[in-house]
C-alpha cells in the first residue's frame, strides 16, 4: 500500500482528497502542529515549520508527499502581519519539506504541491480574450508575489531526483466551505451582490475534481511541471450568480458593490475581488485528465445548490 503524506489535510481541499486516496487503497499520514489519535484510516504525525521541525519516520514511509499547508488568503482583512503570515505559511513549510527530502533517507517519489491563479494578475486589456497558460510570467502585486515564492520554495526537490508537480488552482467551489457559500448568503435575502460590474472572469473548479487531479499526478508520472487547476469553462461573476440563483428558484434584486466601497470594506484584498482572471485548463486536458463537472451548470447542479 503507497503511502501519502499529505499538508494541509485537515482544510476543505485536505479533507475531499484525504477521503479520496483512502477510497483508492491509499494510506494517509496527516502532518499537524498538535498531536492527534489516529480515526479512520488516517495517521496523524508532527511538524512545525516555524521552528524547522518534522516527524522524520513519517517522511521515510511517504511514497508521495502532497503539500497544501498555507493559511487563507480571504480568512481575515490584510494587515501587514496577515500577509506576512499568508507569505510564511507557505514558503516556511514548503522549505521544511525540501530540506526534509534532501536531510532524511526516503522513498519519495514525487511531490505535488498547491499553487494559486493569482500568479497571472489581472486579464490584461487588448489581450484579445486569450487565457493565461502556464507559460506566462508571473504579475504584479501581493498575490502574485506569494505565488512566486511558493512555487519557487519547492524546486530544490526536482534536483532530487522528485517529480514535482504544481497545481495553480482557481476558485475551488464546494458545498462543504470556501467560496459557494459566500456566494449564496445574499441569495438568502433575495440579493445578488456583484463585485464591481460583475462582468470579471472567474476560474474555478468543483473540488471533486480538483481532488480527482491531485490523484491523477499521483497515479500518472508524464505528470510533472506545473499546471493550471481550474475547469475549462471559466464563467463571468454575473454568470456564476445568475446560474446559482435559478437553481436555487430564487428571485432576487441586483446589487453591483462599487469599487471603492469594497476597498473601504475589506482594504487591499477589494481590488482583488474586482480582478478578472481567465485561465486555461489545455494544458492539464492534453495530458489527458477528464474533468467531471467542465461547466458551471454541471458544477452547481445537484448537492452542490444544497450549501448552507
Amino acid at each position: 500500500m503507497a503511502v501519502v503524506l499529505i499538508t494541509g489535510g485537515t482544510g476543505l481541499l485536505g479533507r475531499a482528497l484525504t477521503g479520496a486516496l483512502l477510497a483508492r487503497g491509499y494510506g494517509c499520514i496527516i502532518l499537524t502542529r498538535q498531536q492527534r489519535s489516529g480515526e479512520d484510516g488516517i495517521r496523524y504525525a508532527t511538524w512545525d515549520p516555524r521552528n524547522n521541525t518534522i516527524d522524520e519516520k513519517a517522511v521515510q514511509e511517504a511514497d508521495y508527499i502532497i503539500h497544501l499547508a498555507g493559511a487563507g488568503i480571504a480568512e481575515k482583512r490584510w494587515t501587514r502581519k496577515r500577509k506576512q503570515e499568508i507569505l510564511n505559511s507557505r514558503v516556511h513549510s514548503g522549505k521544511l519539506l525540501a530540506g526534509s527530502l534532501r536531510r532524511i533517507p526516503n522513498k519519495v517519489k514525487a511531490v505535488i504541491s498547491a499553487s494559486a491563479t493569482g500568479w497571472y494578475g489581472a486579464d490584461p486589456e487588448g489581450r484579445g480574450g486569450k487565457p493565461f497558460s502556464e507559460e506566462d510570467p508571473a504579475g504584479t502585486g501581493f498575490l502574485a508575489d506569494t505565488c512566486r515564492q511558493w512555487e519557487e520554495c519547492m524546486e530544490p526537490v526536482t534536483v532530487l531526483n522528485k517529480r514535482l508537480v504544481v497545481f495553480r488552482i482557481g476558485i475551488v467551489l464546494s458545498k462543504k466551505g470556501g467560496a459557494l457559500k459566500e456566494f449564496l448568503k445574499p441569495l438568502r435575502f433575495g440579493v445578488a451582490a456583484f463585485p464591481g460590474s460583475g462582468r470579471q472572469m472567474t476560474s474555478w473548479i468543483h473540488i471533486d475534481d480538483l481532488a480527482s487531479m491531485f490523484l491523477y499526478a499521483i497515479e500518472n508520472t508524464g505528470i510533472k511541471g506545473v499546471y493550471n487547476a481550474v475547469a475549462p469553462q471559466p464563467v463571468s461573476n454575473r454568470g456564476l450568480i445568475h446560474t446559482l440563483a435559478k437553481m436555487k428558484n430564487r428571485f432576487f434584486i441586483p446589487l453591483h458593490i462599487p469599487a471603492w466601497l469594497l476597498k473601504l470594506i475589506m482594504g487591499e484584498m477589494g481590488p482583488e475581488i474586482l480582478k478578472s482572471v481567465t485561465v486555461s485548463s489545455e494544458k492539464i486536458d492534453r495530458a489527458g485528465f477528464c474533468f467531471r463537472y467542465p461547466d458551471i451548470h454541471s458544477a452547481l447542479a445537484g448537492e452542490l445548490t444544497q450549501a448552507r
